[in-house]
């Protein structure tokens, strides 16, 4: 099984002031895309329907892509001047142009990089010992980063994205894979946890938007897991995955 997605870095130029709060340049980003996207492209794109038959924390179907602008929180982007983000697109559509063509209505369109990544799930690497960064704020929505529910989240991710966008769902037994991952054990964890809220344009509501950031480190079996973690670096795991949360990176400390 593959799962493959597109890789893009997109460079543009601000047409007045462009304010990043520290934490929310993922979800400008997102609000701005929002606001340009009309029709079709805005009701597939934007706001794609119910999965109610999907997995738990997966009923609403998740958008096509995921925004990475970390390294624009807290900056002030003048008028004239350029700045990049990242966006991970996972639908085997078209309307990866109608992104960036939408994008080019709110700044000036420098430039779009593309790159494919294929991702297999079949292990490849015997590990025995894992450590994943979580590298921006994730919420898991539980306490801690129990390795069990971590695998869950990034597995549900992908079968939902390719079951959506490209691929099919994935063909395995979930149940006696996550059996199998809560055999896993955490040996070391430094999590800390980062308090962030959103405001609503279309409700006025607030929303936390928070979650831990630091690694933990897991001992087991772990080699039939490694490439779903992988593919979560490129997917996020967890809640508000769409502007940038839960990005997370694996590497094999024991093989």
């Amino acid at each position: 099984m593959i799962f493959d997605l597109i890789a893009c870095r997109l460079r543009l130029a601000a047409r007045q002031k462009i304010r990043f709060l520290p934490g929310q340049a993922g979800n400008v980003l997102r609000g701005a895309l929002g606001h340009v996207l009309r029709g079709e492209d805005y009701v597939r794109t934007f706001r794609p329907g119910s999965t109610a038959d999907g997995p738990s924390g997966l009923v609403d179907s998740p958008r096509p892509f995921v925004i990475r602008a970390s390294e624009l929180d807290g900056r002030v982007v003048e008028s004239g001047e350029q700045f990049c983000f990242g966006l991970n697109w996972f639908d085997a559509s078209e309307r990866l142009d109608v992104v960036a063509r939408a994008f080019g209505q709110w700044a000036d369109l420098i430039a779009v990089e593309q790159s494919a990544v294929s991702i297999d799930l079949a292990p490849k690497k015997t590990a025995s010992q894992i450590r994943v960064e979580f590298q921006t704020p994730t919420d898991l929505r539980t306490e801690g980063a129990g390795f069990g529910v971590l695998l869950a989240r990034a597995r549900d991710r992908v079968s939902t994205l390719r079951a959506l966008y490209a691929g099919g769902p994935l063909d395995i037994d979930f149940r006696e894979l996550g059996d199998r991952a809560n055999s896993v054990k955490p040996v070391r964890c430094e999590l800390n946890r980062v308090g962030l809220e959103r405001r609503s344009s279309r409700t006025g509501q607030r929303h936390r938007i928070g979650g831990f950031i630091g690694f933990a480190e897991y001992e087991g079996d772990l080699t039939e897991f490694v490439p779903y973690l992988e593919a979560a670096h490129w997917t996020g795991v967890g809640r508000h995955c769409v502007w940038g949360n839960g990005q997370i990176s694996t590497s094999i400390l024991n093989s």
